[in-house]
């Protein structure tokens, strides 16, 4: 077999000059300016940020551009290229409300509404964007398109929230409503946390409860290794059913525990058994008690989870990131059969990488498809990437795609 691909990102020249060409096709005369923001890989943490807890993401060196142009009227006029498609989106800034527009157009444009509910209202604007982030990857492709428009739109309207980490963090908030109510994915802050509120070198330690952040620094090069992202490319989304229904899940465990977040919960054993005796009160009731079992699963998964980022970064922070595979492994298996998000695809990868070598591996992102991430030797790169394609073609799987991640800078302006 040939030496395996391993599919690079844009340089910020290069997204610019595309974003630019695409606006000037589309639209008479040049933008004000190009901006961007990253996609991310969550290194641990998965399905922690709407339950109150920690997670740890780093941003990638892939990004949306967004060459955007402030109009004085309320018109809105987009175009996008995402993997060599080019689409077009003609509207007015009262289209742009839950239920008013649907597909990328709510990503691209639906910030503009959740500015203006947020007491900071934007003109119409004219937009091109071109993308290098893998979409349906679980790469947070979405919360890339929203933020780098939110910060095109900030700066062209003289907002003020780009220049500052605490205006970033009301950025973060805008932009997930957007994706909340105008897209209608129940997510939580990760995604655009890690768009807006990185640093190059660094993993993000992210406090979803009161919204406080630390750079971690993450030197994979110093400790002579890589992190590889494999794209299952199986399909991703969202905006399903079995997202929001697990957020459910888990909102409910808080309700009966009488907490407002699982964060707060300090004795799991205790929380469960509470569960598990719920569960027995439904059954007599007639009710089914594989709803409870299926309840503890889940809670039992973001309580562990929780503890899992308290773990690596303590390892990260004390110099010893040899030693953080292990809690990769566990993270991906409580995924896998506690929360069960996983799939077979993701779980292909993640074995064929631990079989390879790798030191830890697991999925992220939220699930049912998407990416795998490895920490490898980086001299087992080859090795590992090979692995991962060879088991595939065993499972009559298509070719994944193969990334290097290297933490990189949050989004603004490259043009």
């Amino acid at each position: 077999m040939d030496a395996v691909e391993i599919a690079g990102a844009w340089t910020p020249e290069e997204g610019s000059r595309r974003a630019r060409e695409l606006f000037e096709d589309r639209h008479p005369g040049a933008p004000d300016g190009v901006w961007a923001a990253p996609g991310r890989v969550n290194l641990i943490g998965e399905h922690t940020d709407y339950n109150g807890g920690l997670c740890l993401p780093i941003a990638l060196p892939h990004r949306t551009y967004v060459a955007l142009r402030r109009r004085e009227d309320d018109e809105v006029h987009l175009a996008s290229a995402f993997e060599g498609e080019v689409l077009g989106w003609d509207g007015a800034l009262s289209d742009l409300h839950p239920g008013g527009v649907a597909g990328w157009a709510a990503y691209a444009a639906g910030i503009a509404w959740a500015l203006a509910e947020a007491g900071t209202p934007v003109t119409g604007f004219d937009a091109a964007l071109s993308s290098c982030v893998p979409t349906a990857a679980g790469l947070s492709s979405s919360a890339a398109v929203e933020c780098a428009v939110g910060l095109a739109l900030d700066e062209v309207n003289d907002l003020g929230m780009g220049g500052s980490d605490e205006g970033r963090a009301d950025l973060v908030r805008i932009a997930v409503r957007t994706e909340n109510e105008v897209v209608g994915a129940r997510t939580g802050d990760l995604d655009q946390s890690a768009a807006l509120r990185t640093s190059a070198g660094n993993a993000l330690l992210l406090d979803c409860l009161d919204g406080s952040a630390r750079q971690v620094p993450f030197d994979l090069d110093a400790a002579g290794l890589e992190l590889l992202v494999i794209d299952t490319r199986a399909t991703h989304s969202h905006a399903t059913g079995a997202y929001g229904q697990r957020r459910a899940t888990c909102e409910a465990a808080a309700k009966i525990l009488g907490i407002r977040t699982l964060r707060e919960i300090t004795d799991l054993d205790a929380a469960l058994a509470v569960l598990k005796d719920e569960g027995l009160k439904d059954e007599v009731e007639g009710q089914k008690s594989q709803d409870a079992q299926e309840m503890v699963r889940r809670v039992r998964h973001v309580v562990t989870e929780i503890q899992r980022v308290r773990d690596f970064v303590a390892l990260v922070d004390a110099g010893r990131l040899l030693e953080v595979g292990p809690l990769m492994n566990a993270s991906h298996d409580s995924l896998r059969d506690d929360y069960q998000v996983s799939c077979p695809e993701l779980d292909v990868a993640v074995d064929a990488a631990r079989a390879a070598g790798a030191i830890g591996a697991r999925m992220t992102g939220g699930g049912f498809g998407g990416c795998a991430i490895a920490l490898i030797e980086a001299d087992r790169r080859d090795a590992v990437a090979r692995a991962a394609v060879e088991a595939f073609a065993e499972h009559g799987f298509g070719i994944p795609r193969i990334y290097v991640a290297v933490p990189s800078a949050a989004g603004g302006r490259v043009g």
